[in-house]
C-alpha cells in the first residue's frame, strides 16, 4: 500500500525535503506500540493497589503490634513494683518470724 520514504531527496528547485508517505506496517507498529504503553499502564495501577493494600495491612499489623508492646511494657512495670515491694518485705517478715519464735 504506502511505503515509508523518509529519506532526503532534492526537488527541481534544488531544495531538500522528507517524503512524507507512510507504510501500513509503520502504522500497526504505532498502534501496537500504544497498546503495548496502555497495558503497561494498566498493569502498574494494579501493582499499586495491591502494593496499597499491603503496605495498609502492613500499617494496620505494626499499629496492633505496638499496642501489644505497650500492654506488655505497662504490665512489665506493675511486675517490677510488686516484687520490688515484695523484696522489700522479705526481710521484715524474716525479722517477725524470728522475733516470734525467738519469743
Amino acid at each position: 500500500m504506502f511505503r515509508c520514504d523518509m529519506a532526503k531527496m532534492k526537488n527541481k528547485n534544488g531544495r531538500w525535503y522528507f517524503s512524507r508517505q507512510v507504510d501500513l506496517s509503520v502504522l500497526v507498529q504505532i498502534a501496537f506500540l500504544a497498546v503495548l504503553i496502555v497495558g503497561t499502564w494498566v498493569n502498574l495501577q494494579k501493582q499499586l493497589s495491591l502494593l496499597q493494600h499491603d503496605i495498609t495491612s502492613l500499617l494496620e499489623t505494626q499499629k496492633q503490634f505496638q499496642q501489644r508492646i505497650e500492654e506488655l511494657n505497662r504490665l512489665s512495670i506493675t511486675y517490677e513494683y510488686r516484687l520490688r515491694w515484695l523484696e522489700k518485705k522479705m526481710p521484715e517478715a524474716e525479722n517477725d518470724k524470728k522475733a516470734q519464735k525467738g519469743s
